[in-house]
Parts: C-alpha cells; sequence; structure tokens
C-alpha cells in the first residue's frame, strides 16, 4: 500500500484526537515546548507549527487558562485545562469511548 497514502489517513486520524489529548495532559500545568515532549512520548507526534496555533485558540476559546512563569532565566507560559476544557474533556473520553466500542464491535468475529 502506498505510504503517503497510509500516512495521510494516520495523520487525519490524530489530527481528531490532538485536543483529546492536550487537555488531557494540561490538567497538569505544562509550557509549550514540554507539553510537546510528553505528548510525543505518549504517542502524540505534535510540532509546534500545529501546537502553538492550537493552544492559542483553545485559550480563546476559554478551554485553557495561562499564566506565565518569569522565575527562570526564560520566561515561560504555563496552559492550564480550565474548568470549561474539564467539562469538554469530560465529554470528547465518552464520545472516544463510544467511539472505540463502535469500532470494537465492528471488528469482532472478522475474520481476516
Amino acid at each position: 500500500m502506498d505510504e503517503s497514502l497510509v500516512g495521510g489517513h494516520l495523520q487525519e486520524l490524530r489530527r481528531g484526537t490532538v485536543v483529546l489529548a492536550c487537555l488531557e495532559t494540561l490538567e497538569r500545568p505544562h509550557y509549550g515546548y514540554a507539553l510537546m515532549e510528553t505528548l510525543s512520548g505518549s504517542g502524540f507526534p505534535v510540532d509546534g507549527n500545529t501546537l502553538y496555533p492550537l493552544l492559542r485558540r483553545l485559550e480563546k476559546q476559554g478551554l485553557l487558562t495561562s499564566e506565565w512563569n518569569t522565575d527562570e532565566s526564560r520566561p515561560r507560559k504555563f496552559y492550564r485545562t480550565s474548568d470549561d476544557g474539564h467539562l469538554l474533556l469530560d465529554q470528547l473520553r465518552a464520545e472516544w469511548r463510544s467511539l472505540d466500542a463502535a469500532i470494537t464491535s465492528l471488528d469482532k468475529g472478522k475474520e481476516r
């Protein structure tokens, strides 16, 4: 099978899950680069050109809060899931579980 075809579909599938992964991870505060590393280490590789605009959009939507930490030599903006973000996270988790159950149901009993 054409690897670019597979890669495109995998990228599309992951794009739909990165918001869920961010909201989940940001239940504990992270700055952008640390979030990128955490997501990558958990199997959600995302580059800065995708992540930083997403963080700004989620903050603008009220799903994240942010705070600058200037204690270190380099100031860092830390993000955290807001109360509304937690409500959305709960809904996204439930939908994810529902979709997983539906796919599992479709897959049961199939011969390959």
